[in-house]
């Protein structure tokens, strides 16, 4: 969905100490900063620079960004890493129409997978084996097998945008911003679309708790 217009700035990510719910840490990264994800064991976290084409990686310990930022895909958006910390998926939202791969260990780029336009969300199942991604431009969702790193299922879904899976791995839920006011439920054994659920207005981000 991001076609690079925003406007050039320094964007920074912020750190909330909880239980006070105060700033205590202001971490400059790349040109409008998107989606953010963590590694399962906390110790670090991937950034999408969506106007640098780049991924940066703090390290949480320091608050500190660590080595040069990643380059993926045009206008990357969104973040998931895989349940084992091993790998970061980030969607480009931009021309491209793809997930950049991201191997955590060397923070190193091993594949571009293909997808529909615009990619925004992106979701793991909870065994690691499969990724959702939401192709808004193209009105589908992208089922991929994460050991080969390709498309495997592509499901219909009109204007799709967030995405999470189920803790049991038996559902995908599906916002769809335009014109409408409902979440897909997807069911990951047949990908296949099994439920429509209403809610307000132009759903965005979808959470379930665990």
């Amino acid at each position: 969905m991001n076609s690079g217009t925003f406007p050039d700035f320094l964007g920074t990510v912020s750190v909330i100490h909880r239980p006070g719910n105060t700033v205590v840490a202001t971490i400059p990264v790349g040109n409008f900063p998107q989606g953010i994800a963590i590694t399962p064991d906390g110790t670090q976290a991937y950034v999408a620079n969506s106007n640098d084409a780049t991924v940066s990686v703090i390290d949480t310990a320091t608050n500190t960004v660590a080595g040069l930022p990643i380059p993926v895909g045009q206008g990357p958006d969104w973040v998931a890493v895989n349940p084992n910390g091993t790998q970061a998926y980030v969607t480009n939202g931009g021309l491209s129409g793809t997930v950049s791969v991201i191997k955590t260990a060397n923070r190193a780029v091993v594949a571009a997978i293909p997808v529909g336009s615009s990619p925004l969300g992106v979701a793991f199942t909870p065994d690691g084996t499969h990724a959702y991604v939401t192709n808004y431009g193209s009105n589908t969702v992208s089922v991929i097998a994460t050991a080969s790193n390709t498309v495997v299922a592509t499901v219909p879904v009109d204007s799709p945008f967030g995405v999470a899976v189920s803790p049991n791995g038996q559902d995908g839920y599906v916002s769809k911003i335009t014109n409408t006011d409902k979440v897909r439920v997807i069911a990951t054994a047949t990908n296949t679309k099994v439920a429509v659920i209403p809610v307000g207005a132009s759903p965005r981000g979808v959470a379930i708790g665990p």
